[in-house]
């Protein structure tokens, strides 16, 4: 049976209704995808018949969706503080309340002329992409324990090279990045880092979501904190000591019913830094900004 965009749009909706709270959203981004014309275009021809290959097509996406499936990995994309980046299930899909991290760290380091920035465990790389487009003088440091993840990320770090009117100076973008393979923080013990951002895995091993749950279908190792969800945080903190330039901010995001023991944590293992909490969109605490004051003596212990 053949179906127009309105129509089509209207029985992907409701397919959804029982998977989705933004059903409609879900609809209109899949078929733009298949009919690659963006959400506007869909309105303004409603009654454009679908032809039966992209008709099967949107369905076969919209089934998917049905099953649980985040719309980004279906469309192969997510928006990230205004920009868009590309994601695979190698990788977690960014999340509007990582947003904050990235605002502060952006806040903390204005006065800068040439930052020296960790992000760990960068997965997409979003976060390190968009200081790094952010901040025109910062070099920006990305970790990362997934070959196929960081390889995602290196293909959004190359595509900012590309004319962006959100970007500040994106040609310059690929340059001051610096991917690397590795366990939380670079090999070179040399570096020292004027702010450090962690989106670490922070939900508690029981609580780590099942399908159809969208989350379930992110990676496990990026979403599995251990026990009490604080386990790569607290190798993170033992090895941070020593790394942080006088000044420095450290950011690390986590579950709000975590972010108690995360800050005692972070407390600990920098006794004379000042230690907060950080709010999201919702205003629930969603991360800790550690700042490190100036001629601290190197050498401080995790409890």
């Amino acid at each position: 049976m053949s179906k127009d965009v309105a129509q089509a749009l209207r029985s992907a909706s409701s397919r959804l209704s029982g998977a989705s709270p933004s059903s409609g959203a879900d609809a209109a981004l899949l078929l733009a995808y298949t009919l690659e014309h963006d959400r506007a275009w869909l309105i303004a021809h409603g009654d454009e018949p679908l032809s039966a290959a992209d008709l099967q097509r949107f369905e076969a996406l919209v089934e998917r969706r049905a099953l649980g499936e985040p719309v980004a990995y279906l469309i192969g994309t997510a928006w990230f503080c205004g920009r868009p980046f590309k994601v695979s299930p190698a990788v977690l899909v960014p999340r509007p309340e990582t947003e904050h991290v990235v605002e502060a760290a952006l806040e903390h380091l204005r006065s800068y002329a040439k930052p020296v920035i960790l992000d760990v465990g960068t997965g997409s790389g979003a976060i390190a992409c968009t200081l790094a487009a952010e901040l025109r003088g910062a070099v920006v440091y990305a970790t990362e324990r997934s070959t196929d993840a960081l390889a995602v990320a290196e293909r959004n770090a190359r595509a900012l090279r590309h004319p962006d009117p959100v970007a500040c100076h994106p040609e310059l973008v690929e340059g001051r990045l610096r991917f690397e393979l590795a366990d939380l923080l670079p090999r070179d013990e040399k570096l020292r880092f004027d702010c450090v951002v962690a989106n670490l895995p922070y939900v508690p091993t029981a609580q780590l979501p099942r399908r159809p749950e969208p989350a379930a279908f992110e990676p496990r190792e990026a979403l599995d904190g251990g026990s009490d969800g604080l386990r790569e945080y607290r190798r993170l903190l033992a090895r941070l000591p020593g790394r942080l330039n006088d000044g420095a901010v450290v950011l690390l995001e986590a579950a709000p019913p975590s972010i108690a023991a995360l800050r005692d944590l972070a407390a600990a293992a920098f006794p004379s830094a000042r230690v907060g909490v950080g709010p999201d969109y919702a205003g629930l605490e969603r991360y800790i900004r550690l700042v490190i004051p100036f001629d601290l003596p190197k050498k401080t212990k995790v409890r």
